[in-house]
């Protein structure tokens, strides 16, 4: 199976403080990539350097066998994201907002909003102002303004915060949708265990900027029986070798 996006000695320095160091990420096309680390420890960093929002100190990075430049801005057209909290224009309906981030990225297709409304189960609602929406709603629609575009790659920065359980169910049932029916490859970030193993083909734990592990979930299951207690031992293992 082909890469996507792949990753070679990324390393981010900030004011003299090494943020990412080293990091190497093999991301394949078609698979659910759960990144794993605690608040901190440098998922939002990588997942910005990937879309070019932030400049790396040093390394590579080569998405769909591109090489990302500090210029590089139209291998962007095949990624849909969502970094930290998506935000909307409130007084707009769901339908209005995503009508206008196609018209800002340049994106003519008739029925693409309704069809990206449908997936994420907003269609009904489309015409709703988004200060009445709640904030599993929110990350719906910001999943279904991601996936607008018909992106090859998505890259969800931690999705699944702040959701009730239904919230989480429905989100992680939408990228497994999303994985299985249109063969979208997700690279999503979380610092919660449980929220990834159940959809993960491969995890990447991270932890203080550097890359501990990237093993397939099968391997995991085949040789421990539970994720949780494995991804905490790796992290205490680091921070006690700090």
């Amino acid at each position: 199976m082909e890469s996507v996006i792949r990753i070679r000695q990324l390393g981010k320095t900030y004011k003299g403080i090494e943020s990412v160091s080293n990091v190497h990420m093999n991301i394949k096309k078609g698979e659910i990539y759960g990144f794993l680390g605690p608040n901190g420890a440098g998922k939002t960093t990588v997942m910005r350097m990937i879309l070019n929002l932030v400049k790396p100190t040093s390394g590579e990075i080569i998405v769909l066998n591109e090489i990302v430049q500090p210029t590089s801005y139209l291998y962007l057209k095949n990624i849909g994201s969502i970094i930290e909290y998506p935000v909307f224009y409130e007084a707009l309906t769901a339908y209005e907002n995503l009508e206008l981030h196609c018209e800002y990225v340049g994106y003519s297709h008739k029925v693409a909003v309704e069809e990206a409304l449908e997936i994420v189960g907003l269609h009904r609602v489309g015409d709703k102002k988004i200060s009445e929406f709640s904030l599993g709603m929110k990350q719906r629609l910001g999943i279904a303004r991601a996936i607008v575009t018909k992106p090859d790659i998505l890259i969800l920065d931690e999705p699944i915060n702040g959701l009730d359980p239904i919230g989480i169910k429905d989100i992680r049932e939408l990228l497994v949708r999303l994985k299985e029916q249109l063969g979208v490859t997700i690279l999503i970030s979380s610092h919660i265990v449980s929220e990834i193993e159940s959809i993960a083909d491969t995890i990447g734990v991270i932890n203080r900027g550097r890359l501990l592990k990237e093993v397939k979930m099968d391997e995991i299951r085949a040789q421990h029986s539970n994720l949780e207690q494995y991804f905490l031992q790796l992290i205490m293992g680091d921070d006690q070798h700090a």
